[in-house]
């Protein structure tokens, strides 16, 4: 490898040098070891991502915030040099607000904050409870409580809460999950990628439509009377809003679901603590989100001007690759980092990102694994793994899963 420049501060723009390739393959509960050595070493540091694209790889937790708080960092993926981890993908779709900048970021971000409000999320509590309670006893009926959790359960539960949020028929399931599936995907093609969001664009579009002339107390109805009557966001951006929450509302927990539960029966003592003292379970919660850290391939941005980060110049036109998972395990804010601990102090974790861009998905989620994986250990203490996870599947998707947990 090309030894690192004498002045780091003047660090030159990307050439063909054989830099580390993203992402890293990655244990079931871990990141790969590689960013340890890298969080360590040469914390700001150029990989490649695909071809010859060799953005700088941020590791450490401090300038994770740093860059993730800095409004010189974009997060537009239409500016030339955007550190995409595929060759190629479709063209940025209206509504999409997370890969945007204010001002457009802010206005659309604006129309869902009153669905996400900590109090919103509160007042659907008992309706998640419900959802659990139900898909418990289906996993127990007539005894039987051997399956796959992620289909009976780790999948259904924030598949149905977002389908209740949003208004979406939950009999059209299958359809949506597929269309997610391709959409997140690292190996599915362009075409395919594209071809699966406008399914589902014309599928969302024609429920907008539907609630236009039969409205109802949900998200997809509140956009089309109070927004799209209005003029403050357009149809294809009610559109393109609608389908964040939708891929994004049920991709991120469901991941999350199946790799908690084997994080806790691969450590008994911490499970036992919870069983011991329930009122742990939202720090434990906590804790597993910054321990697992579902979204693998980080957090992009593009530098808009020249930016120190630690002691590296970032060049404008350079693009940069938060790496989350990293730096939620960086010893010099956790310590004992590698170590799942339920009653470990986890503020200041950057699951959820950090900045204007932070996750306006953060209260549901929470509010969906505090809730759902109490419920499952209550009913079902004896649950237990039945293959080793080393054989567990884990498909290539920008977050981090499983497409099946086997359990007895």
């Amino acid at each position: 490898m090309t030894a690192p420049p004498a002045h780091p501060a003047h660090a030159p723009h990307p050439t063909h040098a054989p830099h580390p390739s993203l992402p890293a393959e990655r244990p079931l509960l871990d990141p790969a070891p590689e960013y340890a050595k890298w969080r360590a070493e040469e914390p700001v540091r150029r990989v490649t991502i695909w071809g010859d694209n060799s953005p700088w790889l941020v590791t450490r937790h401090e300038d994770a915030r740093a860059v993730l708080a800095d409004p010189r960092f974009s997060a537009d993926v239409t500016l030339e040099g955007f550190p995409g981890f595929r060759p190629q993908s479709p063209p940025r779709a209206p509504g999409q607000f997370f890969i945007m900048d204010p001002p457009d970021h802010t206005r659309l971000r604006r129309v869902l904050i009153p669905d996400f409000t900590f109090r919103r999320i509160e007042q659907l509590r008992p309706a998640i409870a419900r959802i659990c309670g139900e898909l418990l006893d289906a996993m127990t009926a007539q005894g039987a409580t051997t399956g796959d959790l992620v289909e009976a359960y780790a999948l259904l539960l924030p598949s149905l809460v977002i389908c209740e949020l949003l208004g979406v028929p939950y009999e059209d399931h299958d359809f949506f999950q597929r269309q997610a599936k391709a959409i997140s995907s690292l190996a599915a093609g362009p075409d395919e990628r594209l071809a699966a969001r406008k399914a589902l664009h014309t599928y969302l579009g024609e429920l907008l439509a539907l609630r236009t002339r039969e409205p109802a107390d949900d998200l997809i109805s509140r956009l089309a009377r109070d927004r799209v009557a209005t003029g403050e966001v357009t149809m294809a951006e009610a559109v393109g809003l609608a389908a964040v929450l939708l891929v994004a509302g049920h991709e991120t927990t469901a991941s999350m679901f199946p790799l908690s539960v084997v994080a806790l029966l691969r450590n008994p003592d911490q499970l036992a603590a919870l069983s011991a003292e329930p009122a742990l379970w939202p720090d434990a919660v906590e804790e597993l989100l910054r321990h697992l850290t579902v979204a693998h391939t980080g957090l992009r941005r593009i530098a808009t001007e020249d930016v120190e980060v630690g002691d590296v110049r970032i060049r404008a036109g350079d693009g940069v690759v938060v790496a989350v998972h990293a730096a939620n395990r960086d010893p010099a804010v956790f310590s004992d980092a590698d170590t799942l601990d339920v009653r470990r102090d986890t503020t200041g974790h950057l699951t959820f990102g950090h900045g204007l861009h932070q996750c306006i998905g953060q209260s549901l989620a929470r509010a969906e694994l505090q809730i759902g994986l109490p419920a499952l250990f209550e009913r079902l203490p004896e649950l237990h793994l039945t293959n080793r996870p080393e054989d567990f599947t884990l498909p290539a998707s920008t977050f981090h899963g499983m497409r099946a947990l086997p359990v007895g």
